[in-house]
């Protein structure tokens, strides 16, 4: 026993100097570590403590942080449910009972024999082929009770996960692999990302300007972030170039975990080559020599395709030393994998989670452009942005300019899921209506529409004709449709419990005020809301907004406050007092449940079927 401990300390430590025991390559170091021994032990903790020179507590802290990561065993086999609303709508209740059947354990356990366990994930970027799960890196789509039961009955027959998806996985190429794993869904490929794209003509023509004319050409396409919040990137970009400092990084934020959101991953599989080149075109705008992509951990299956893309342009001389020739333009990018946390698609919390640390919002300002990534100058961009930027230097910027309206120029990539006929990704110019989207993806019969995922806006039928740009419906991409059958406050109180799930805890009010919120909204569904519960929605809600950290907790009531806004009725008919007059405004029962439990009796005044 202590000789194998020994032994899988070795091996830790060698998974620490395959990092140069670099305390900021600490999520790499542990992703590493949980893959080959399936849990974070205490005496691995301590291992990789005393190796990257940091105290066992602060392994602990990013350990414990990272849903992906575990200080408990898990199974061999690790099968993660995606538990999106969207996926609940499409079926999930089925499939999880099938799986829970078939491997006899239910969702959280793992199995006696360690070989399986089963949970829940938030959403993995699949709602265009729900319900989805990942099977270890595997991911599988379009599940359902026979599908489940067939590919348990293979992995108990030894199969590997990799083995439900092709018998002849290991000779697929990484494009094919991930081809066949998930469906890319383009239903309308517009003019500047999904149609015809020639290699690395932005590049080339990049490298005929300065630096500051990149800048320039980027500025006077009125482009904008990508990601939702729609900050110039020409702008960013120039404060990054102005800074003096001897290093400077680019970072592709392609963590895309806003629920109903799948661009990103669509770009991955089909452009990654013009992912890289917006990348090194950055790079020569700003005078970076650094770039990281960040890979959320659900797009793990991804990862092979990325890095023989990076490594494919090295060997080609599109990165590394004297790109294309050019003596004194060096620029290499490395992969950094996430590890399951919403909140490190905020760019502070995402360049935290970068350095190694916990993935928490850092506090502003300064900037990361002027103050980033270990400290130095940082463009973060997501991936949608910097495909737009190589794409505007090869067209020029009057091109891009042109399309789309005042204020919100070029193409938008929509995800589009829930109830409709023909969910997937539309590239389409920004200024188009709500309905005109609906009509394409077949949602006519729609009753409501989230637009920008849980942190944007849920519209009813009479405001389907808003426009989808900065200034009325600004949106990272997700276009979530729900037909009449569907209870907006059972979506509500979903989304409100994956804020609660997701928050990093740091700031008091995102912490413990989305706890009552929720709490709240379940209040409504129970029939228990007065009408002072409306207010004091909109009331905490504004508290939440106005003083939490970063942007998870400023958004994060507006599921509620637009729900409140847009279907007002759906509240006040839960607050309608009953014919006696009499307003249960406390749930006795609920009150007294944990007592029960605790007490291991009932009660011979409040349970009616109670005998002595």
């Amino acid at each position: 026993m202590a000789q194998g401990k020994t032994a899988d300390q070795d091996q830790v430590a060698l998974i620490c100097e395959r990092y140069q025991n670099d305390p900021h390559r600490m999520l790499d170091i542990l992703r590493d570590v949980q893959d080959r021994f399936r849990w974070i032990s205490r005496e691995t903790m301590a291992t990789v403590a005393a190796k990257t020179g940091l105290t066992q507590v602060a392994v602990e802290g990013v350990a414990s942080f990272y849903a992906f990561l575990s200080l408990t065993p898990r199974g061999r086999v690790t099968i993660r449910l995606c538990d999106d609303i969207v996926d609940r709508f499409a079926g999930l209740p089925a499939v999880v009972e099938a799986f829970e059947r078939e491997l006899g354990i239910v969702v959280g356990q793992t199995s006696a024999d360690g070989a399986f366990s089963l949970e829940y994930t938030p959403c993995i970027g699949l709602c265009d082929q729900a319900p989805a799960a990942m099977i270890n890196d595997v991911v599988v789509t379009g599940l359902t009770p026979e599908k489940v039961r067939e590919m348990v009955a293979a992995l108990k027959g030894g199969k590997r996960p990799e083995d439900l998806i092709s018998h002849r996985f290991d000779a697929l190429s990484p494009y094919e692999r991930a081809k066949r794993m998930v469906k890319n869904n383009v239903r309308h490929a517009g003019a500047v990302l999904l149609g015809p794209v020639p290699a690395d003509a932005g590049l080339m023509k990049a490298l005929a300007q300065t630096p500051a004319g990149i800048i320039d050409q980027i500025a006077a396409s009125g482009l904008r972030g990508c990601g939702g919040a729609g900050f110039t990137t020409g702008m960013k970009w120039r404060f990054a170039a102005q800074a003096d400092a001897d290093r400077k990084f680019i970072i592709c934020n392609a963590d895309e975990g806003e629920p109903g959101t799948f661009k990103d991953r669509v770009l991955l599989t089909e452009r990654p080559h013009l992912l890289i080149e917006g990348m090194t075109i950055a790079a020569r705008a700003v005078g970076a020599r650094e770039g990281i992509l960040y890979l959320r951990g659900e797009y793990v299956y991804l990862r092979p395709l990325i890095e023989e893309v990076l490594a494919e342009r090295r060997a080609r001389g599109l990165l590394g030393k004297a790109i294309v020739g050019v003596e004194g333009f060096d620029f290499d990018i490395r992969l950094q994998m996430g590890a399951g946390a919403y909140i490190c698609g905020e760019e502070g919390a995402l360049i935290s989670s970068c350095e190694g640390l916990p993935g928490e919002p850092k506090t502003r300002p300064p900037f990361p452009v002027t103050c980033g990534y270990l400290g130095f100058p940082t463009v973060v961009n997501n991936v949608e942005t910097f495909c737009h930027a190589a794409r505007i230097l090869d067209c020029g910027a009057q091109w891009f300019f042109d399309m789309g309206t005042e204020g919100s120029h070029g193409t938008k990539l929509f995800s589009v899921s829930g109830d409709c006929i023909n969910p997937g990704i539309y590239e389409l110019p920004y200024g188009l209506s709500v309905r005109a989207l609906l009509e394409m993806a077949g949602g006519e019969d729609a009753a409501a529409v989230l637009v920008g995922g849980p942190s944007g806006t849920m519209i009813a039928r009479d405001t389907f004709d808003r426009r989808l740009t900065f200034d009325d419906l600004a949106t990272g991409g997700a276009i979530v449709v729900f037909s009449a059958e569907r209870n907006i406050l059972e979506i509500v109180e979903y989304y409100m419990s994956f804020f609660v799930h997701e928050s990093c805890g740091y700031c008091t009010p995102c912490r413990v005020g989305n706890v009552f919120l929720q709490k709240a909204v379940a209040k409504f569904r129970q029939g228990l809301a007065n009408p002072a519960d409306i207010a004091y929605l909109k009331d905490l809600s504004a508290t939440i907004i106005e003083t939490s950290r970063c942007g998870l907790g400023m958004t994060s009531p507006n599921p509620i406050l637009s729900t409140l806004e847009n279907f007002p009725l759906v509240y006040s008919a839960m607050v309608k007092p009953p014919k006696d007059r009499i307003r249960a405004t406390f749930d006795i029962q609920s009150a007294i449940s944990d007592a029960r439990v605790l007490a291991k009796r009932r009660s011979s005044i409040y349970d009616k079927d109670f005998t002595k």
